[in-house]
């Protein structure tokens, strides 16, 4: 299938992310107020969507506190100017196992393994006119630490988030997730043409060549739309690689820390730079509203039904 550029491009800002980076630079927000300003910073500089995740105000970890998760809502919703809120669904799926020679039973601290309906707490309560689905299990980062989404939760959760009237982004971390997304597709549990985030250089899925980039593009069903982002120093020239393959753009505080070597970023930094290089590409950058239009959003406040 031959690419062809994006030339009406959507920008998607992950504003805090749940990994240990609350320490590694100040602009890190942790608070509901915090997250929320870093957000309506991001939507001034030209991002139409703003993807949250929640940390405990005091210590900065991550948390799936549907409190938390509510508050950053509201300010969200009440601020101007106005964003496409995208909150994550993938806390609730972290298992640490203990060392290689006694793996059972799960030792470590960070195990937190929830139900569906537990990880969707927030999402049905909050109810964002997107949320997350990470399509598949995955060794990630750290030496003994499971991402685990199993096909059966994927279906449960991915029934439950189209049955709230939300619409799941899926978030590809390697081609077989992208394999079980078709089938959700195709099963009913997703609604498509579906929405898709590649996710490019995690550890330890899909590394962030072009060439792996391409065959994840290119597992891409016809219709749908995806964006693409990478970590660290490859975040802006993904935003190039992504929109010359037809896609969308993520930027943000989640995945890259630095704006140059040894320059803390902001969002509003990583944002603006970002719209700068889609420009520079002869692309035009939408906004939240051009965004529902195409991906066939509702904005709803928290707690109404679908």
């Amino acid at each position: 299938m031959p690419l062809e550029m994006n030339r009406e491009v959507f920008v998607t800002c992950a504003v805090t992310g749940s990994g240990a980076t609350q320490d590694r630079n100040p602009h890190v927000p942790r608070s509901p107020a915090q997250i929320a300003q870093a957000a309506v910073e991001a939507a001034e500089a030209g991002a139409a969507i703003v993807h949250v995740h929640v940390r405990d105000p005091d210590t900065g970890a991550p948390s799936r506190d549907p409190r938390l998760f509510r508050e950053v809502t509201d300010r969200i919703r009440d601020a101007r100017p106005d964003m496409v809120l995208n909150l994550t669904a993938g806390m609730g799926g972290d298992l640490v196992l203990g060392p290689p020679e006694a793996p059972l039973p799960p030792s470590g601290p960070g195990t937190d393994m929830a139900g569906a309906a537990e990880r969707l707490a927030h999402i049905a309560e909050c109810r964002p006119e997107i949320c997350t689905l990470d399509c598949g299990t995955m060794n990630f980062a750290e030496a003994d630490y499971v991402m685990v989404n199993t096909p059966g939760m994927l279906a449960a959760m991915g029934r439950a988030i189209t049955a709230m009237g939300v619409r799941p982004e899926i978030e590809a971390f390697d081609t077989g997730h992208l394999w079980l997304a078709k089938r959700l597709a195709a099963d009913g549990v997703l609604q498509a043409p579906a929405l898709v985030q590649l996710c490019m250089g995690v550890p330890w899925g899909a590394p962030d060549d072009l060439t792996t980039f391409l065959a994840m593009v290119h597992a891409v069903p016809p219709g749908w739309t995806f964006s693409a982002f990478a970590l660290g120093r490859h975040q802006m020239p993904y935003v190039a690689a992504a929109v010359l393959a037809g896609g969308n753009v993520r930027v943000g505080l989640e995945d890259n820390l630095m704006l140059d070597r040894g320059v803390p970023a902001t969002n509003a930094q990583l944002v603006d730079r970002a719209v700068g290089i889609i420009e520079r590409l002869g692309a035009r950058v939408i906004g939240p509203d051009a965004v529902r239009a195409r991906l066939g959003l509702v904005k709803r406040a928290p707690g109404t039904a679908a």
